[in-house]
């Protein structure tokens, strides 16, 4: 498990100063933990969790599954994987189109909604 969490702080970009602090632990109790010396608590393991809702516990502890979780419906921890209607048409410019109200509330810096993901067999999933 400490070298799964170490690849999570690489994925994070977090130092295990930063991880202790936001997690509220000694810094000591991080560096036991990734040297392997101690295994990590229950508490440690529910901040962890509040703090990072995208990681997958299950990864973390057992090495079963993805890093991080990718959810298809709301409380759904499994991808949504949908059927596409091919014979549909684009109504005009909807990819594009943003109302003047979007556009104005929308921040310097843009966030990521969605990634949708296509497969060659037709299907697609949606990454929230």
């Amino acid at each position: 498990m400490n070298q799964r969490l170490q690849q999570f702080l690489s994925a994070e970009s977090l130092t295990q100063t930063q991880l202790a602090e936001r997690l509220g632990v000694a810094k000591a109790s991080v560096s036991h933990i990734l040297a392997g010396r101690n295994k990590p608590g229950y508490d440690f393991i529910v901040s962890l969790s509040r703090q990072f809702p995208n990681l997958n516990l299950d990864w973390l502890i057992n090495g079963k599954g993805r890093m991080y979780k990718i959810t298809g419906q709301e409380g759904d921890n499994s991808p949504a994987v949908h059927q596409t209607d091919e014979n549909r048409e684009p109504q005009g410019g909807e990819l594009f189109e943003i109302s003047q109200e979007t556009a104005e509330n929308q921040s310097d810096t843009p966030k990521i909604v969605k990634v949708v993901v296509f497969y060659d067999n037709g299907t697609f999933q949606e990454i929230v």
